[in-house]
């Protein structure tokens, strides 16, 4: 094989949270499919699938226990999304995410594994929130993609995919019931862009991710209604519980930091110039 051919990835790794899962793109036979199902589609048939990706798993949930199974493997790739189910909780910790993410990508590193690392949107834009209580969920998010930019920095070679500058990110269409997972078409969106990524790599892409949606299973108006009975409604009040701080700070100060948040936040918390929208790799 030439220098200049393109590597074929054997084995594709997925580390992350219920969106690596494939919440939001259901199959009509049940389960779920997403972006890393499609994005091995895209490598091709000889391509594996090593998905540990699991529901609520937080930033040091994928350093604990989804990195030493990737790891072992020895994958061409690895995407990791996660840190989202962090910023809902009430413990919320910038430094303690940025060191996280640091130690996986430096486990990937050491086993030969390039890394696409998602960069998050405002999802405020996304699911509906009072002004106040908006303010205050978007400076956790802000804090977020800081932690991930200073895990990144140092790491060496890694993709970044941020969701803020995906083509149609932000359309209503790309997003499911609960507007808190990407529909079938931002699955197809988030894999499209990671394959992009790939290509620009110099990794083989044998046929690029469409965004015409198809294989998966519609979602009716009735079972959009039942998902808000009988698990959205319950899932707010959960959240309202461990987020009960957050929202009386935010009410009380506008969405400012708390003191102790902005202290722990310290050097992670800038935010870097927006990247251009077309999805690139970043040697740190």
């Amino acid at each position: 094989m030439s220098v200049s051919e393109p590597r074929p990835v054997r084995t594709l790794a997925a580390l992350g949270d219920s969106t690596v899962v494939g919440l939001g793109d259901p199959l009509p036979d049940g389960g779920w499919r997403g972006f890393p199902v499609l994005l091995r589609d895209a490598l091709g048939s000889r391509t594996r699938l090593l998905n540990t990706a699991r529901n609520g798993a937080r930033m040091a949930d994928v350093r604990a226990r989804q990195l030493p199974v990737v790891a072992a493997a020895r994958p061409e790739v690895a995407v990791v999304c996660a840190g989202m189910n962090d910023t809902l909780r009430s413990d919320f910790d910038p430094a303690a995410i940025r060191a996280d993410l640091a130690g996986v990508l430096a486990g990937l590193r050491e086993a030969g594994t390039f890394p696409i690392v998602m960069r998050y949107h405002d999802h405020t834009q996304v699911f509906r929130l009072p002004g106040r209580l908006r303010t205050a969920l978007r400076s956790r998010v802000e804090a977020l993609n800081g932690a991930i930019d200073g895990a990144i920095d140092g790491a060496g070679r890694v993709g970044v995919l941020d969701l803020h500058e995906l083509p149609g990110g932000y359309a209503r269409e790309s997003w499911s019931v609960d507007r808190l997972h990407p529909s079938e078409l931002g699955h197809r969106l988030l894999a499209r862009g990671a394959e992009e990524l790939l290509a620009g790599a110099g990794f083989a892409v044998a046929e690029p991710v469409g965004i015409e949606c198809g294989g998966g299973r519609e979602v009716t108006t009735a079972q959009r209604t039942a998902w808000i009975v009988v698990r959205g409604v319950p899932w707010l009040v959960k959240r309202g519980r461990d987020l009960g701080p957050v929202i009386l700070h935010g009410l009380l100060t506008g969405g400012a930091p708390a003191p102790h948040a902005a202290e722990r936040a310290g050097r992670v918390a800038r935010l870097r110039p927006r990247r251009r929208s077309t999805p690139q790799s970043r040697a740190a």
